[in-house]
């Protein structure tokens, strides 16, 4: 804290007292000196916070979270001015400029929680608690709130409540029945005092209220909480698909990269062996592999996928390949046996 003359002058907190007489003195409370010490102590003992926004949330919220996360997380907050004065304080004594991005967060209702735990489950763990909460006036929903139908137990005398909203109504065994459900508050729009008193006294909280982190500070750097929201399965379909755009360039383009070069090699190799099928004289396993494939394709045919069996469906269709060669045979001589038809080729070569 500066007591007087100009902003270049840094003041030891742990030095300073509480009332300086003389010209120009002023006097600093207690507290704002507390609370600088604090916050420097806790800059010096964690490298990482979350910064987290406190908007709707109850002070008893906000002790049972401290109580349920003693040791893991310190908890700090105070008034947005003085943290950017100790935090600017702090940066010239210690000449850690990184820091600096504080002061661009501190904002609004905001807060520390520092830590030395991982952010990730932190964070779900910080988020996840939260408290129901009836609409208040003036307040913007975070959802859409739709009164249900059915019986309100309210007496028929209350009705002219229902009917300034345009709610639909009827009397049903003494209290008032609503019959259809009706939308009375929109998402982004703020609660009107009629909306708000008509779900007092309906019961209905809609709203559930809890800390939300909204950066990350972590090494001098300020992350964006959604970050987290990311998956490792995100994150190598965005890298792969990013290699194979590259690979694909780079070939169009004849530039040898990492990315690029098993695809060369691959459609070279595939070259050679078009070229090597013309020529009787080179052999190797794979080309002479490719030469078996190409004479009886359908000894390399996978099993079928259809609903009859694999072995049957393959043999068929090899069966159906090789068919034309017995049937020219037979043509010129008969051949003994006659397959599956042997007894009627006999029977027609003997009647001729």
């Amino acid at each position: 804290m500066y007591l007087s003359g100009s902003d270049s002058e840094v003041i030891d907190y742990d030095k300073i007292d509480v009332t300086i007489e003389g010209d120009g003195a002023t006097t600093i409370p207690q507290r704002k000196l507390d609370y600088a010490v604090k916050l420097k102590a806790m800059l010096d003992e964690f490298d990482k916070c979350l910064l987290i926004n406190i908007n709707n949330v109850t002070s008893d919220q906000i002790h049972c979270m401290r109580k349920d996360m003693r040791g893991r997380v310190t908890f700090l907050f105070g008034k947005n001015t003085l943290i950017r004065k100790v935090i600017r304080d702090y940066v010239k004594e210690t000449r850690q400029s990184s820091l600096m991005n504080l002061m661009e967060v501190v904002r609004g209702n905001i807060g520390f929680a520092f830590t030395k735990d991982e952010v990730a489950p932190l964070r779900k763990e910080i988020e996840g608690r939260k408290r129901q909460a009836p609409a208040k006036a003036g307040v913007v929903s975070p959802v859409d709130v739709i009164i249900p139908a059915g019986p309100t137990g309210m007496e028929p005398t209350q009705t002219a409540m229902f009917q300034a909203m345009d709610i639909p109504t009827r009397i049903n065994r003494g209290q008032i029945d609503i019959e259809e459900p009706v939308q009375c508050v929109w998402k982004g729009q703020k609660v009107g005092a009629s909306e708000a008193a008509m779900l007092i006294k309906l019961g209905i909280k809609p709203f559930y209220y809890g800390i939300k982190v909204e950066k990350i500070f972590e090494n001098g750097q300020i992350i964006d909480a959604s970050v987290l929201d990311i998956t490792p399965e995100e994150i190598a379909g965005s890298f792969s698909l990013g290699v194979q755009k590259v690979a694909a360039l780079c070939y169009e383009i004849d530039y040898p990269t990492i990315c690029n070069v098993p695809h060369t090699l691959i459609h070279a190799y595939k070259d050679a062996l078009a070229l090597c099928l013309d020529f009787e004289t080179y052999k190797w396993e794979g080309l002479e592999h490719i030469r078996e494939v190409l004479k009886n394709p359908g000894a390399f045919s996978g099993p079928a996928t259809g609903g009859g069996g694999g072995g049957d469906a393959t043999g068929g269709a090899a069966a159906a390949e090789q068919e034309p060669e017995p049937e020219e045979e037979s043509s010129s001589a008969a051949a003994p046996g006659g397959g599956m038809f042997g007894d009627d080729s006999d029977s027609d070569d003997s009647s001729s």
